[in-house]
Order: structure tokens, then C-alpha cells, then sequence
């Protein structure tokens, strides 16, 4: 899994919470020197960019009196700095959330994730995150490894997923999508009419020139990636043909089915990142639905499985098209 993939959650700082106010005496040392630049140099244990925002939020005080950046300091200044956490200091912390789950026992949970909700916390989602709902609904899955989250879903595609509510369960769940054995099955609406079935195998990566976007690679950084299909059904959308598509996924990399649809000519409806951008107006999000998941139960050892309807919006957008039946 990727490092980024929750690392290093197993402890909070907390520290600023409850920290005092620090108080500075400034000297004629640094007379004409601009306060921002004062501070990086009289407070080193927090960065620039940190004291930068304090000062912008107005959490910094010159001689009782707000602060701007790019105040000239004359060096007989009392300035008043009052730290506030991070927002990624608060970041593993839980929040009530309405969780639609649709199966728990005492080893797993499967849940049915709404459009719209980001899994777990990372740069912009600090908080409301899934994970954030599952450390309120259940305090103890915080001693389980990601808190129990073994495999994600994008902020904007819907359907199931599947947490491990103990140490042993998260260790056989990774173990099995490792061995490529979890069933995963997606329903997806394409522009175009792809082949009536096939198999995408191609390995996929960050994207050379834009760091948000992944792209199919053969850098020896990039990953395995396999992805079978089938055409369901086609229809029209706006005028434009369409296709709704069966995706299964052998692997489970960053963005996979919406890279792959993409890297064959078939981005999805309303994917903004992998789309032409003149025609996301249509559907506000990628159309995109994890429909049904099937794994061996880490305790029972029988095979399970788990199926889920299509959100409103997404019925709506087929029921556009003219496709009847899914």
C-alpha cells in the first residue's frame, strides 16, 4: 500500500492545544526588519508558512494591537504570538457521522460510502472524513492499523467498502487484496461505445507533468494495474453516445477504473480530472458506483458478499440516457 495510505496515525499531537501564549521583548537587533521575518528567526520551532497564517488569522499581536506581516519592526516592539493547531494536528479525531452500514459483525464492518465524502484525512480534508466517523462510532478501531481501512474509495465514487474492526481482520483483508482475490465491481457511464468486453492491463502512475492526476506508465515507478470490462448497455446523453460499463478490478491503484476507461479513449461521465472539460457540466461528479464486494470472511472463512443499489443521482443520469434495464 502507499505510504501516504495513513502512515504514521498511531499518535496526536496535541501539544499546541494547550499552549500558552509566547510573549517577545524585541531589541533594536532587528529594527527594520518586517515582523513575518522577526518571528521565523525569534521562533524557530514552528515554520514560516505556520507563523505566516497565525499573523493572517490575526493570532499575533504588536503593542496590544493586531498584526500584519509586513510591519516594519523599530525593535522596542512587544509582540504576543498565540499558537493554534494545525488543522492536520486535529486531524484523527472523531466526528458523529451518519454511516449508512450495511453489514458488521466482530471482525468487519461493510459500509456503503455516499458521493461526496472523503475517506480518510490528507491536504484539504483535514476533518469529515470517514475515518473520522468510524473513530466515533467505534473508539477501539483506532488500535487497528489506518483504522481499519484497507481499501478506498474517491471523495466522488459511491458504494461499498470494507473495514477490518480488529488487528486480525486488517491483516487477512490486506493479505487478500494483495493476492487479488477481493471481488470488486463497479458500474460506470462512459462517453463513446467501448468493445463489447476486454481486459486493460497497464501499469499506472503519478502523472509526469500534473502531480494530482495519475496516468498509465511504464516508469519503473508505476504499478501493475488490470481492469476487466463489459458493455452493459448504450444510450445517449446530450446528444453524444454513451456506455454503461461493468468494471471489475484485479488491483485497486489511485483512481484505476476512471485512468484506464480514459488511457482507451472512454473517459467517464462528469469526471472532471480525466475528462474533457466541456462536457462535465452534465453530471457534477465522475459517474462511478462500487455496486458489489465479495472476500473470504477473515474469521468464518466462508465467502461473502455485499451488493448496493445506485444512488438517486446516478438512477437519474441512466435514467437520461434511455438505458432501461442495469
Amino acid at each position: 500500500m502507499p505510504a501516504s495510505d495513513l502512515e504514521g496515525i498511531d499518535e496526536v499531537d496535541g501539544d499546541l492545544i494547550e499552549m500558552p501564549p509566547i510573549e517577545l521583548d524585541l531589541t533594536p537587533a532587528v529594527c527594520g526588519v518586517r515582523l513575518d521575518k522577526v518571528l521565523s528567526t525569534l521562533v524557530p520551532q514552528y515554520s514560516r508558512s505556520r507563523l505566516q497564517q497565525w499573523i493572517d488569522a490575526g493570532h499575533v499581536s504588536v503593542d496590544g494591537e493586531v498584526a500584519r506581516a509586513k510591519m516594519t519592526m523599530y525593535g522596542d516592539e512587544k509582540v504576543v504570538i498565540y499558537p493554534q493547531p494545525a488543522p492536520e494536528d486535529e486531524a484523527f479525531k472523531p466526528e458523529a457521522m451518519d454511516l449508512s452500514i450495511v453489514h458488521e459483525d466482530a471482525a468487519i464492518l461493510v459500509l456503503n460510502k455516499p458521493a461526496g465524502l472523503v475517506v480518510h484525512p490528507a491536504a484539504g480534508n483535514w476533518s469529515g472524513t470517514l475515518l473520522n466517523g468510524l473513530l466515533h462510532y467505534m473508539p477501539s478501531i483506532a488500535g487497528v492499523p489506518r483504522a481499519g481501512i484497507v481499501h478506498r474509495l474517491d471523495k466522488d465514487t459511491s458504494g461499498l467498502m470494507v473495514v477490518a474492526k480488529t488487528l486480525v481482520a486488517h491483516t487477512d483483508l490486506v493479505r487478500q487484496l494483495q493476492a487479488r482475490t477481493v471481488k470488486r465491481e463497479y458500474l460506470a457511464l462512459v462517453w463513446g461505445t467501448p468493445n463489447v468486453s476486454g481486459k486493460i492491463d497497464a501499469s499506472i502512475g503519478r502523472h509526469a507533468r500534473d502531480r494530482i492526476k495519475m496516468a498509465v506508465s511504464e516508469n519503473l515507478t508505476a504499478k501493475p494495474a488490470v481492469t476487466h470490462f463489459q458493455r452493459l448497455a448504450t444510450g445517449m446523453l446530450d446528444g453524444r453516445p454513451v456506455s454503461l460499463m461493468l468494471c471489475q478490478l484485479e488491483t485497486g491503484r489511485t483512481h484505476q477504473i476512471r485512468v484506464h476507461m480514459q488511457s482507451i479513449g472512454f473517459a467517464l461521465v462528469g469526471d472532471a480530472l480525466y475528462g474533457k472539460q466541456h462536457l462535465t457540466t452534465v453530471f457534477p461528479r465522475q459517474a462511478l458506483h462500487a455496486r458489489r464486494l465479495g472476500l473470504i470472511h477473515p474469521t468464518s472463512g466462508a465467502a461473502v458478499e455485499w451488493s448496493s443499489e445506485l444512488p438517486q443521482d446516478f438512477a437519474d443520469l441512466i435514467a437520461r440516457t434511455g438505458i432501461k434495464t442495469y
